[in-house]
């Protein structure tokens, strides 16, 4: 099983809550939640400013002493969470299955597991990138990226290349522009056909074919527990090692049938636009073992990966991670070894999924289940593994990030920014995981499910499950 050497270093759980990325810190800084962790500015002495010409002050004296931080928080308690979720989970437009549970994230036990209708188990939806991003991190470094090579190929009349897919998640048509903003790493074939064009030139080759590997994945490039009409509706692209702006296309909405095909035909016509004469279309071709590598381009490491497909909900990237998953724990690249994978790395770190199942690594299968507590052991192990941080930073924050940016506009308002949580929506299914501090300073792993929603009452039961998450956050649950 090949998978890194974790170390197992404790972290401050209620930091790693809160320390958020980029703009993620909006929330925190809003309501002054980093404060007793991150500690006061740099101070600048102000009787080393020279008052005004004119201006007579007294003297600076020291201040008195002031009292100490507050104590920590006494310990929450079942009923005060049971208290503060009960009004909105009793709510009738989540329908008659909801399930439900909290627990502290750096203690054991939980503090609440509560369901209404029949079973433990509910459709996941995209709370299971949760689940896919923790298993990642789990079976390889954070720092892993992932290379998209060009490679030369001498069989053939004509001297030839191969582009070879190294799924890259990212992987994009062109460079960000100077002014467009990109978070995470962006590699782009335009950039590796320039330097593939200049390895040519210094060979003295001027004219190539173009050949394509995407070999790396196997397997159907769509998963069988999916609806028939993802792929074909351009709701989901096939997933490949080889692809750029995620198989999307140029122009339009939509997926490309091929995206490994049409990766090829963006290098070939940068090449072409380098300099290099390209002799016919681009075929499929398999890099020769002992192939001479001319370029490379790398993608973000795996940690802004992460951090990404959980902030933006990024199907297409999630399909990727559970794939090299597989590759890293089964030696395939395939749905079945990914699931297998996932298995396999989160037992052995000491999750147990008990009777769930995913059929993918994005949740838009509706025949997976999820046990909500599982939910909850992947998000205290995040909290105490640094290698998991990135499950952790992440998570939108309520009403400030990502796809939680417009949403908690209905729920308890001081429950906004101190809530960080991953959302799950299919047709049906409303769901929420992740973490939150309350007033009195406790924090929470959470889970909430819903998953027989009518669809009249999608954005109503929306609104019901943000304000139950708000509600940890607004509470004094101690």
């Amino acid at each position: 099983m090949a998978r890194r050497d974790a170390r197992h270093s404790r972290v401050l759980v209620v930091l790693v809550l809160l320390v958020a990325v980029a703009a993620g810190t909006a929330g925190a800084w809003r309501y002054g939640a980093l404060d007793p962790w991150l500690g006061p500015a740099t101070p600048t002495d102000p009787a080393r400013v020279a008052p005004p010409e004119g201006l007579d002050l007294p003297a600076v004296v020291d201040p008195p002493e002031v009292a100490g931080p507050p104590s920590a928080p006494g310990p929450a308690t079942a009923r005060a969470v049971r208290r503060a979720l009960a009004p909105y989970l009793s709510d009738e437009d989540l329908g008659p299955h909801v399930l439900a549970a909290v627990a502290p994230l750096d203690g054991a036990g939980v503090l609440l597991r509560s369901g209404r209708g029949r079973g433990e188990l509910a459709i996941p939806a995209s709370t299971t990138k949760v689940v896919t991003g923790a298993a990642a991190l789990l079976a390889m470094d954070p720092g892993t990226r992932f290379e998209t090579s060009v490679v030369t190929d001498g069989r053939g009349a004509v001297s030839g290349v191969v582009l070879v897919g190294g799924g890259d998640p990212f992987l994009a048509r062109r460079p960000a522009a100077p002014d467009e903003p990109t978070w995470p790493e962006r590699a782009d074939v335009a950039t590796l056909a320039r330097e593939t064009a200049a390895a040519l030139v210094a060979e003295g080759r001027r004219r190539v074919r173009v050949g394509y590997d995407a070999s790396l994945f196997t397997g159907p490039a769509e998963s069988p527990r999916w609806r028939a009409d993802y792929v074909p509706d351009g709701i989901v692209s096939p997933v490949s090692a080889l692809w750029v702006d995620e198989g999307r296309p140029t122009e339009g909405s939509g997926r490309v049938a091929d995206p490994a095909r049409a990766a090829a035909g963006a290098f070939a016509a940068a090449l072409r636009r380098s300099g290099i004469e390209v002799a016919g279309a681009p075929q499929p071709r398999e890099a020769p073992a002992d192939a001479e590598q001319l370029a490379v381009v790398r993608s973000a490491p795996l940690g802004q990966v992460v951090e990404q497909v959980l902030a933006v909900s990024d199907n297409e990237a999630a399909e990727v991670l559970l794939r090299h998953v597989g590759l890293a724990v089964e030696g395939e690249g395939s749905f079945a070894a990914g699931r297998r994978g996932v298995e396999r790395v989160l037992a052995g770190a000491g999750v147990d999924l008990g009777r769930s199942v995913l059929w993918d690594g994005s949740g838009l299968s509706r025949e997976s289940r999820l046990d909500p507590v599982a939910l909850l052991d992947v998000l205290r192990l995040a909290g105490s593994e640094e290698e998991l941080r990135p499950v952790l930073t992440g998570l939108p924050v309520a009403a400030f990030t990502g796809s939680l940016a417009d949403r908690f506009q209905t729920a308890p308002p001081a429950g906004r920014g101190r809530v960080r949580a991953k959302t799950g929506t299919l047709t049906g299914v409303t769901s929420l995981a992740g973490t939150a501090t309350d007033l009195a300073g406790h924090t929470f792993v959470f889970a909430l499910m819903a998953d027989r929603v009518r669809e009249e009452d999608t954005l109503e039961a929306r609104d019901a499950m943000d304000a139950a998450a708000g509600a940890l956050g607004a509470c004094r649950c101690g």
